[in-house]
């Protein structure tokens, strides 16, 4: 038997507000299930990578200690998180490096593993992504894989170099974030940065 409650939004209203209240909180639940369940990636001795928006800077930690700083440019978006396809903003928050592109045409590609399951919640709630979306991510996160990349959050976000380097690129690259949400380095620091770097490295970017 079926009872329906009546109130200033109209009794389909109300179920609709009651179920997707519900369903957050059920996904909240599943979110923080899966962050306690997940393994320490980086030892003490391991090397990790540190990213500041504001300072456009990215260092080479191990452990406390910083072993290498270089200049960065970002995404042209400006300030805040990357919330969607084509906003060209660099994410924030903490990812790890996933897959390595060595024909990229910007010199070399280290892909990270946005959106990662925080992204992946706020683009539900948002109403950027569907229930199925957001769990097909919530799978890749679990299975240490990476994510779709072909949602409505975007994609293919990493560090790379300049590529085809001029005189007129580098200038730009030295005085403007110029790329559509990536972290991009010129290409003799993306080598050097290559010998800290392997799959599973993690990369916490900051504003």
């Amino acid at each position: 038997m079926k009872s329906t409650i009546t109130n200033r939004y109209g009794t389909e209203r109300y179920i609709y507000v009651v179920v997707h209240n519900t369903l957050c909180a059920f996904m909240s639940i599943y979110i923080l299930a899966l962050l306690l369940s997940l393994p320490v990636y980086a030892a003490e001795n391991d090397y990790q990578l540190e990213i500041f928006k504001s300072s456009r800077e990215l260092l080479v930690k191990q452990g406390d200690v910083t072993i290498k700083r270089f200049h960065i440019a970002l995404g042209k978006g400006g300030k805040g998180s990357k919330q969607h396809q084509g906003d060209r903003k660099t994410p924030l928050g903490m990812y790890k490096i996933m897959d390595f592109k060595a024909d990229s045409k910007f010199y070399f590609f280290m892909q990270i593993d946005y959106p990662n399951l925080l992204d992946a919640w706020y683009g539900y709630k948002n109403n950027i992504i569907t229930a199925r979306e957001f769990k097909q991510i919530a799978f890749a996160f679990k299975k240490h894989r990476q994510p779709p990349q072909n949602t409505a959050l975007g994609g293919y976000i990493g560090i790379h170099g300049l590529g085809q380097t001029t005189k007129e690129r580098r200038k730009i690259h030295a005085s403007f974030n110029w790329t559509e949400g990536c972290i991009a380095l010129n290409n003799n620091e993306i080598n050097t940065l290559r010998q800290y770097v392997s799959i599973g490295t993690r990369v916490t970017i900051r504003e």
